[in-house]
């Protein structure tokens, strides 16, 4: 499959088993607990079927002139892949190996604002990469320290467009039928700022750990609730005792 788009021929070609990938760490320790966040919820409530994608840091590719282009978002979510999970196992190639990315997400983390890079020569600019040659709808730029978050929507001119939050100041990912947002709280020993889902009704979709002290606090609500009809239970007793009426067991 070919696409013409600026001065580029794109193919959507799969990864040669021999290309040598970068093997750089990611930029900082936040960013794996971001994306895992994101990803964990998701998971719990059923968004992630057997055919999804979640990815990390992890190389989406494009073919631009016969020159191959990898980029890799802090967080992605490819709603349907077409092969097994086998042959993403390195990289993963759009129109070839399934659908093109719902939503990218990037972390800031450094000076050079990569994340906003138009830059349209070969190796292209990320934004360019995303805006024009994979034609991703959902484009989220986070700065996790202040909790500002960017979304651009892909305009039918095929640019992105800056998008203003709700009432809530949360963010309609229409493709995923959830709201995005920004959240304060704890969680894996970093208090700060999150990135969060919520559903069409306004709930959070919840963390592993929220939905296990949920059950916690369930189950001693239920334990003060039989502590409380036990000794109801013994007050009783002794009161039919007092008035010479011996309880039957």
């Amino acid at each position: 499959m070919t696409t013409l788009t600026q001065d580029y021929q794109i193919t959507w070609e799969k990864l040669p088993d021999d290309y040598k990938l970068p093997d750089d760490p990611v930029d900082n320790i936040n960013q794996p607990a971001l994306a895992a966040a994101l990803t964990e919820s998701l998971q719990l409530v059923g968004k992630i079927s057997t055919n999804t994608l979640t990815t990390t840091n992890y190389g989406i590719c494009a073919t631009l002139n016969n020159k191959m282009v990898i980029k890799a978002p802090d967080w992605a979510f490819i709603a349907k892949i077409n092969v097994s999970r086998e042959e993403v196992t390195r990289s993963y190639t759009p129109q070839l190996q399934g659908e093109i990315p719902v939503i990218v997400m990037e972390f800031i983390s450094d000076t050079q604002e990569t994340e906003y890079s138009i830059k349209a020569t070969y190796p292209p600019g990320k934004w360019f990469f995303y805006e024009r040659i994979l034609k991703v709808p959902n484009y989220i730029i986070f700065e996790p320290d202040s909790g500002s978050i960017e979304m651009y929507r892909l305009h039918n001119t095929e640019q992105y467009i800056l998008q203003e939050p709700d009432e809530n100041q949360r963010y309609w990912i229409a493709e995923m039928n959830l709201y995005l947002g920004v959240w304060q709280g704890t969680r894996e020993n970093r208090t700060g700022k999150w990135l969060r889902w919520w559903d069409e009704q306004g709930n959070l979709l919840p963390w592993g750990s929220e939905l296990a002290e949920q059950e916690r606090q369930r189950a001693e609500q239920e334990r003060q609730r039989a502590e409380q009809e036990r000794q109801r239970a013994e007050r009783l007793t002794a009161q039919l005792r007092a008035a010479g009426i011996e309880p039957e067991v």
